[in-house]
């Protein structure tokens, strides 16, 4: 698969799910660039930072950012990962004529009960956003 010169992801808040991809697709492909947003202004999340903490990836310094904060022209690929962020990519990114994809990916944030419980669900986004993106960008071994 050949590799787009930039790749955004987008989510809802850019506080779990987008960031946690994006961090996740520069891990298995240093030097692509790559980079996260939301819709909304979200806050940074501690949870999201401490799963990812538990595979080496330290995003506590993550700050949100928006959309609308970015141009369109940049980016090679937008993968959306929440309903409400894949309409608004798909409008974003017309005029550049970026192809947007469609990851239906758990919003974490909406799991209730013990703490142990809600990490186990963000625990479970990381790995199936982990499982999809060496799906998507890594070849496979002849």
């Amino acid at each position: 698969m050949e590799t787009q010169t930039a790749i955004l992801f987008a989510c809802t808040q850019n506080a779990v799910r987008s960031p946690m991809a994006a961090a996740l697709l520069r891990h298995l492909k240093p030097g692509l660039s790559v980079e996260s947003a939301g819709l909304e202004h979200g806050e940074p999340d501690f949870l999201m930072v401490e799963v990812m903490a538990e595979i080496g990836i330290n995003l506590s310094h993550h700050n949100p950012h928006r959309l609308g904060q970015l141009k369109p022209g940049l980016f090679g690929l937008v993968i959306s990962l929440s309903p409400e962020a894949h309409h608004h990519a798909l409008e974003w990114a017309r005029a550049a004529k970026t192809p947007v994809e469609y990851w239906p990916t758990l919003d974490a944030t909406l799991v209730e009960g013990s703490r142990e419980q809600r990490l186990s669900a963000y625990r479970a986004v990381r790995d199936e956003l982990h499982s999809k993106l060496r799906s998507r960008f890594l070849p496979v071994p002849a």
